[in-house]
């Protein structure tokens, strides 16, 4: 006799365990279906361990210029096994995190491959077992991977994905990053400061493309400075696997060798195998379509996270997985929406931003007051050594309404939340303009930032 419950979420990242422990919360008994490690793959191989090794060679660029702080650390070196060991048992330390969540919200874990068979019917699948499950509701949580080069899959050797590149055997002494997203970028951070010559490659004009303009030039015009070569309006036509590494021929027919090459050119969902075309679930481009409650046009089927689309956010696919529950127990939450959702990219220098761009803003029929502080301008930026970045404001200039925030430099990751809050609460220039912010701190150049766009910056 098949299990019942009266939810079932497939996939156990972000999304898919958030929405497990709202159910709980909310009296629901559920089932989570998880096919590899609970976390997926944002907690196990992706937002988590890539910060664990991001800031290993943050202290390593640190020491290598430990003189500029009066400090002085001969023959620094490293052990790469080291390294990729602390990253790991920092995402198993969450992993099993997780699982004492599991236990704590009496949520069921099933392992397996998880297919849907019908309207509330799930089987799972594992070493040639197959269980039922019953539920009113199912939530589609499965996520997304790594898209390949339709010419050059990843072998792990010396074609790598995000997930090899997490775990490598041998330093790159040359390494080819196709693709300039935030994955991209964070590996070509890492990998420079670790001591790898670096090239990035991107189809379109312009790194990060996703970002304000001006953040753009700043991170292509830094990592330049940091000795990384940035080809853009360009794209790899061939690559080709050598006995020492990978040859590359770019677009205009320029041929350059490298020792490895990282392919981050975007991803696609986890959708084949799961039973959503029998079902007749609505795809557009291999996502899942949903409304603002994770419904699909299959009643009692759900989805959430980046197997339903843009932006791929771990932080959005919790949200996500919130609301549909919510909505599910019917407590009438708010129906998602992507408006306010915060981007964050953790290479050096960081990026974070949300909300609308200026050339956005503009494009949308919104007249326009901007703001801009630099770093250079604040005393907490110049003690720490990083005097190196901006922040940036724009607003509505008729009502004031906040309509997006755009900031690099470091640790703007941290600080970026401060202006979501903001626009959550439809705060006003004004209300900015009239909040205390402490001294000194580098949230006092968020204060400035406002002022600017008013003409009422105090400090430069």
């Amino acid at each position: 006799m098949a299990d019942t419950y009266d939810l079932i979420v497939l996939g156990s990242g972000p999304g898919g365990y958030v929405a497990a422990i709202r159910a709980a919360q909310l009296g629901l008994k559920t089932a989570i279906v998880e096919r590899e490690k609970l976390g997926g793959i944002c907690l196990n191989w992706g937002c988590i361990p890539t910060k664990a090794l991001l800031r290993t060679s943050e202290i390593n660029h640190y020491l290598t210029h430990a003189s500029a702080y009066g400090l002085s650390a001969e023959k620094v070196s490293f052990d790469l096994a080291k390294i990729v060991d602390r990253s790991r048992k920092v995402a198993g330390q969450l992993n099993a995190g997780v699982k004492g969540l599991m236990k704590k919200n009496k949520i069921t874990v099933v392992e397996g491959d998880g297919a849907l068979k019908g309207k509330g019917v799930l089987t799972v699948t594992k070493d040639g077992k197959t269980t039922e499950l019953n539920a009113k509701h199912i939530i589609v949580a499965t996520g997304a991977r790594a898209r390949d080069l339709p010419f050059a899959k990843a072998d792990g050797k010396r074609v790598w994905t995000y997930r090899h590149a997490m775990v490598p055997a041998e330093m790159p002494s040359k390494l080819l990053v196709i693709g300039s997203g935030a994955i991209g970028v964070e590996f070509a951070s890492f990998y420079s400061d670790m001591g790898a010559k670096v090239t990035i490659v991107e189809m379109l004009d312009r790194i990060l493309p996703v970002e304000d303009e001006e953040v753009s030039a700043f991170v292509h015009k830094a990592l330049t400075k940091q000795g990384m070569t940035l080809h853009t309006s360009s794209g790899v036509e061939k690559l080709e696997v050598t006995g020492s590494g990978v040859k590359a021929t770019l677009k205009g027919g320029a041929v350059e060798e490298f020792s490895h090459c990282i392919v981050a050119i975007g991803i696609v969902p986890n959708t084949e195998n799961i039973g959503i075309e029998a079902l007749g679930i609505e795809t557009n481009r291999g996502h899942i379509v949903t409304d603002g409650y994770g419904r699909t046009n299959v009643e009692g089927i759900y989805a959430i996270g980046d197997v339903t689309g843009p932006p791929w956010l771990a932080h959005k696919a919790s949200h996500e997985g919130v609301v549909c529950v919510e909505a599910i127990a019917g407590k009438k939450p708010h129906p998602f929406e992507t408006w306010n959702i915060p981007g964050c990219t953790y290479s050096r220098p960081q990026v974070a931003s949300v909300g609308l761009t200026e050339a956005k803003a503009k494009e949308v029929g919104h007249e326009v007051k901007v703001g801009k502080f630099p770093f250079i301008g604040n005393g907490k930026a110049i003690a720490l050594g990083e005097a190196e970045g901006f922040v940036k404001t724009v607003f509505d200039a008729k009502t004031g309404e906040l309509l997006g925030a755009h900031m690099v430099g470091a640790e703007v990751t941290e600080l970026i939340q401060g202006y979501v809050v903001a626009r959550q609460l439809e705060t006003t220039e004004e209300d900015l303009m009239h909040t205390v912010f402490p001294h000194p701190t580098l949230s006092e150049m968020m204060h400035e930032s406002v002022l600017d766009a008013y003409g009422r910056a105090i400090h430069y």
